[in-house]
């Protein structure tokens, strides 16, 4: 009577959930690892790249100038003579970047005759 219908066994193969644990994976990656790992590569650049006289945020919510930049540390000015150090990781973003001088380069210089 029961012959016919496969009640307790596993019949199907394990390929269909693989697949479904792989796309799903790939979802996960592409939706969450993938921008987080963008973030904070940028994050980084933009850390790398403090120099006097920029204006910045940090995490906490503090705004300051930067004054001089280390390996590890950046010191703030926060107030007029008030200067403060902080990791350069506790920089949230930069509001206002300053350039740096370039350099005048001549293109074609003028060759003096001896």
């Amino acid at each position: 009577m029961w012959k016919g219908l496969n009640v307790g066994g596993n019949s199907g193969s394990a390929f269909p959930t693989i697949i479904m644990f792989a796309l799903l994976f790939g979802l996960m990656y592409f939706m969450f690892i993938r921008p987080q790992a963008k973030r904070r590569k940028e994050a980084e650049s933009m850390q790398k790249s403090l120099g006097a006289g920029d204006k910045v945020i940090t995490i906490g919510g503090l705004y300051g100038t930067v004054v001089s930049t280390d390996d590890e540390s950046v010191t703030l000015e926060i107030a007029p003579g008030v200067t403060a150090r902080y990791a350069r990781q506790a920089v949230g973003r930069v509001t206002e970047q300053v350039k740096a001088p370039t350099e005048h380069v001549v293109d074609n210089p003028v060759k003096e005759d001896k």
